[in-house]
């Protein structure tokens, strides 16, 4: 089998924005409205395995209708940023984790896995070549698309035997502001995002599909988000959304922090991984435990839980305001982001940014770009 990492990328050169007009773009790019010069393409073939590793100008991808992504749901993604440096390199947080993570999914939907110097090696081309659309204010970032779809041609209902790996990527505007805005939750009862044995805990595109009648749901309630609940009795807090929750409870020692555990049907995030490990080293326990709703409604009416948040790659950390239902709405402490969310939310920051020592080793780092 090719490995893709010991082969020379085949570049074309794409005709580039013009900088002044990459400039204004940047300035305010939004989330997923922008989109840089190049991608980066590879492909697997049951015979070869991955090879053609290629950089080329973003273009639309040509697929027969036949192609087996859109009949049978073989698609897998992933969602990481780079930062910019003032020294002319550019910064990847956590990529071994999402190669892993990529890998996983990839794996629980029956398709080929991709060795991590060569998710590695693609993000880093990315850069080198798409380098100058990383923004450089705070709170900006260059957030980067990995996915893989089934690309073989065929109706049978059955694992392809081609595969093909893209990369794209896109300015992002600031995951949370300096005094980010508290989200509103929708409690869903009626509708699962995942359930024991599914597909839960992986990035596949059937997942976020499945949700949007929720969300479509909270929106009618005037709420930004979902909370889902466990799909065997509809009780313990899982998700928002797509991003996982932590919760702040006040002890007679301090402040603790509460988070679901990893059961199968939440995602591994490297967000919440990464606040784990930051909330432990800033001093705050932390515990792994169910939560039911109606325990977490209780412990913000007693006054004990005083704080919550959702964390992910996208948004970074957003806390939780309130929550609601179709019988009942709480507040989350008073409503706004409390001490403990934005201390966190700032260390973060500050690694990502490198405004202070990446004591984790989350950051890496890659030379600077040239122009396309």
């Amino acid at each position: 089998m090719t490995n893709v990492a010991a082969l020379e990328f085949a570049w074309e050169r794409a005709e580039p924005i013009p900088a002044e007009r990459r400039k204004v773009l940047l300035a305010s790019p939004g989330f997923g409205d922008t989109y840089s010069d190049h991608m980066v393409t590879m492909r697997w073939q049951a015979e070869q395995g991955w090879h053609d590793a290629r950089v080329t100008g973003l273009a639309a991808l040509s697929l027969h209708p036949a192609t087996m992504a859109f009949h049978y749901g073989q698609t897998v993604f992933e969602g990481l940023k780079a930062f910019w440096r003032p020294n002319g390199q550019r910064a990847l947080f956590r990529p071994t984790d999402h190669a892993r993570r990529f890998n996983r999914s990839a794996h629980r939907m029956a398709m080929p896995r991709l060795p991590e110097e060569s998710f590695l090696a693609a993000l880093e081309a990315m850069l080198r070549a798409d380098g100058n659309w990383v923004p450089s204010a705070r709170g900006h970032s260059f957030y980067l698309r990995p996915f893989m779809i089934a690309a073989e041609t065929h109706l049978g209902n059955r694992p392809a035997e081609e595969y093909l790996f893209a990369l794209i990527g896109s300015p992002a505007r600031p995951a949370s502001g300096a005094e980010p805005k508290p989200i509103r939750l929708w409690a869903s009862t009626e509708y699962i995002r995942a359930a024991p044995g599914g597909t839960g805990a992986v990035k596949c595109g059937g997942n976020y599909g499945g949700s949007y009648i929720a969300q479509q749901q909270a929106a009618a309630h005037d709420c930004d988000q979902v909370v889902w609940l466990d799909a065997r009795e509809r009780r313990y807090v899982e998700e928002a959304g797509g991003s996982n929750l932590f919760f702040v409870e006040s002890t007679t020692d301090g402040p603790r922090l509460r988070t679901p555990p990893l059961s199968g049907t939440l995602l591994a995030g490297v967000t919440r991984d990464s606040i784990l490990r930051l909330a432990r080293w800033l001093g705050y326990p932390v515990s792994e435990e169910p939560l039911t709703l109606d325990e977490w409604e209780q412990g913000c009416r007693d006054g004990r839980m005083t704080e919550a948040f959702a964390c992910g790659t996208a948004r970074a950390i957003a806390p939780v305001g309130h929550v609601a239902s179709a019988q009942r709405e709480w507040s989350v402490g008073d409503g706004t982001a409390g001490p403990v969310t934005s201390r966190l939310l700032r260390a973060l920051l500050d690694i990502q940014y490198g405004q202070a020592p990446d004591e984790f080793g989350w950051m890496r780092l890659v030379d600077g770009p040239g122009e396309a």
